[in-house]
């Protein structure tokens, strides 16, 4: 008999920890749950931890309210009317207070459903206002931001927060990248040339204005080059060759001294 009960006892003992365990969802960092109870959901959005609940009319609806990364693989149309290849990152996350209606409102499908479809609703509209260039240059920030500022009018009011849209991989149709390089090619010898004009126009200014001080120079010798200075400059060398110990043949008209044949130093 007491066998019997105590096998009985482990027996009850097992069926109440399953019964527990059972009646107990835990509810994960990062996701918060709502209880369905028969179908209908409860107003009380449950945060991470231990959820007690009855299994056999209950359950948790879990969503997860971390950041996420949607990668889509996408052919977007451009103002000239190509189409760019790209690889594009949705990083989003679901607002606390919004999971309960965005579970009964649009489901746990709102990947495919919502996102993915606003996505490329404003994908394609925003990108058919930049050429294709556009999306390989400085410009993509601009239709990253966009497009984000597109989607955010639409998904915000459902509880989604669209962190970024990032255009990680673009490529463009044959020959448009032939012509890209060719244009900055271009653009980088006109911006040489026109250093090199710069630094001719710089050369030419100092030469001008060297010579206009050259010329200046000139014009201050010969405004003080007049008769008596002329004579009083004639007056030094007479004197400098009276004084001179070598014999001299000096011919002069009182102005100017003529020096023939002078005699070397020994």
């Amino acid at each position: 008999m007491n066998r019997f009960t105590s096998k009985l006892t482990t027996l009850l003992c097992g069926v109440l920890a399953f019964s527990f365990l059972n009646a107990c969802a835990i509810i994960r960092p990062g996701e918060v749950g709502v209880k369905q109870f028969l179908g209908k959901l409860d107003e009380t959005v449950h945060e991470s931890g231990a959820v007690f609940l009855n299994p056999l009319t209950t359950h948790v609806v879990r969503v997860p309210i971390q950041t996420r990364n949607i990668e889509v693989n996408l052919s977007l149309p451009s103002k000239e009317g190509l189409n760019v290849n790209s690889v594009i990152s949705i990083l989003y996350r679901i607002e606390q207070d919004k999971a309960r209606s965005l579970i009964e409102n649009v489901g746990l499908n709102y990947e495919n459903v919502l996102i993915l479809s606003v996505f490329r609703s404003a994908a394609a509209d925003v990108c058919a206002q930049f050429f294709a260039k556009d999306m390989h240059s400085g410009n993509r920030a601009a239709i990253e931001e966009k497009i984000k500022n597109s989607m955010d009018k639409v998904l915000k009011v459902h509880g989604f927060n669209i962190e970024a849209v990032l255009m990680k991989s673009i490529k463009l149709p044959p020959g448009l990248y032939r012509a890209i390089e060719d244009k900055l090619k271009a653009e980088q010898e006109a911006q040489r040339m026109q250093f090199v004009l710069q630094k001719e126009r710089q050369e030419a200014e100092r030469k001008k204005v060297e010579a206009a001080g050259i010329r200046d120079a000139h014009l201050i010798l010969a405004e003080g080059m007049n008769a008596n200075v002329i004579k009083w400059r004639s007056l030094e060398v007479f004197k400098n060759l009276a004084n001179s110990p070598n014999s001299k043949l000096i011919i002069t008209d009182g102005k100017a001294p003529l020096l023939i044949n002078p005699d070397k130093e020994e």
